[in-house]
């Protein structure tokens, strides 16, 4: 039995470090480009797998250059690979990220690619890996009606799941039901509450909120300003750890990859969300995304 399953894409990241972000209209001198692996889910099964715990990694790749980037990053990580499709007419996908060398702050363009094309019945030929699976993790990368088929056969199987709502995008009452841990940041949990967080009490109208959505256990992340944490009843604020940020890309993929590794160690919430937190602190301190992610001696 492996410990997590993770869904989700896997694209190259090609990401231009600058001065600045430019505006429309505007070109920049920039200082550095680096091209490495990425995509929600790539990003965070290798969290996952550099934390120490077995994962397998489903999704869907084209059979050129950046396909092999994706089966190399995986390997390299002991990512267990039987569920990656692979078509020889289909791209990988690719992100286009400008960060701002000063701030660590981005703007990204992905293009799916291969993943887009996903369909349920290419899921079915390798479903008992979730349902052998503790804990499923997915994203909305990929098209809903595979997302919202492999929560539900999860949960049936008793999986814990966990719902990391990027990008946000409406999703059906069906969703809620089937999730166990919800994870926007402040951005998304506009998208879904309406509510514009900026403080932690504005985070509790927006988790309180979700809660009502049938939603059992809401993860907040505030970037800089750490995360907040309902389930109705229970409450948990954190600060972010105090890191010298160069590059924000990933972090949210760390933070999800963090928490899913101490749910499938059993640990209490409040010790997942203090390793989440540091996960996401310790990838922010290095350019890139799945590359940037720490192994687990970093973490103490």
């Amino acid at each position: 039995m492996s410990d997590i399953s993770v869904l989700g894409i896997f694209v190259a990241d090609i990401s231009f470090s600058g001065p600045k972000i430019p505006a429309i209209g505007e070109t920049i001198l920039g200082n550095k480009y680096n091209v490495g692996p990425g995509g929600k889910g790539c990003n965070q099964a290798v969290a996952i797998a550099r934390l120490g715990a077995k994962v397998n990694f489903i999704s869907k790749i084209g059979k050129d250059t950046y396909g092999e980037l994706a089966l190399n990053t995986l390997t390299k990580n002991k990512i267990n690979t039987k569920s990656v499709i692979q078509d020889k007419n289909l791209q990988t996908g690719v992100a286009g990220i400008l960060v701002d060398k000063n701030s660590g702050k981005n703007a990204i363009n992905v293009i799916v690619g291969a993943p887009s094309t996903l369909k349920v019945a290419e899921i079915d030929k390798h479903i008992d890996i979730i349902k052998n699976s503790k804990i499923f993790l997915t994203q909305l990368e990929v098209p809903k009606d595979v997302t919202l088929h492999c929560l539900k056969i999860a949960k049936e199987n008793g999986c814990l799941t966990i719902l990391n709502p990027a990008p946000a995008s409406e999703i059906t009452k069906e969703f809620y039901s089937n999730i166990d841990y919800f994870t926007p940041n402040e951005t998304e949990a506009e998208f879904y509450t309406g509510i514009k967080i900026t403080n932690e009490k504005e985070a509790k109208q927006a988790a309180d909120k979700l809660v009502n959505l049938g939603i059992k256990k809401i993860i907040i992340t505030l970037g800089e300003k750490g995360l907040f944490y309902s389930d109705g009843k229970e409450e948990i604020y954190l600060k972010a750890s105090s890191v010298k940020a160069i590059d924000t890309t990933g972090a949210g993929d760390a933070f999800n990859g963090g928490l899913a590794f101490g749910l499938s160690k059993e640990k209490p919430i409040k010790e997942c969300l203090e390793l989440a937190n540091r996960v996401a602190g310790l990838s922010t301190t290095k350019l890139g995304a799945g590359d940037a992610m720490p192994f687990f001696k970093d973490i103490n």
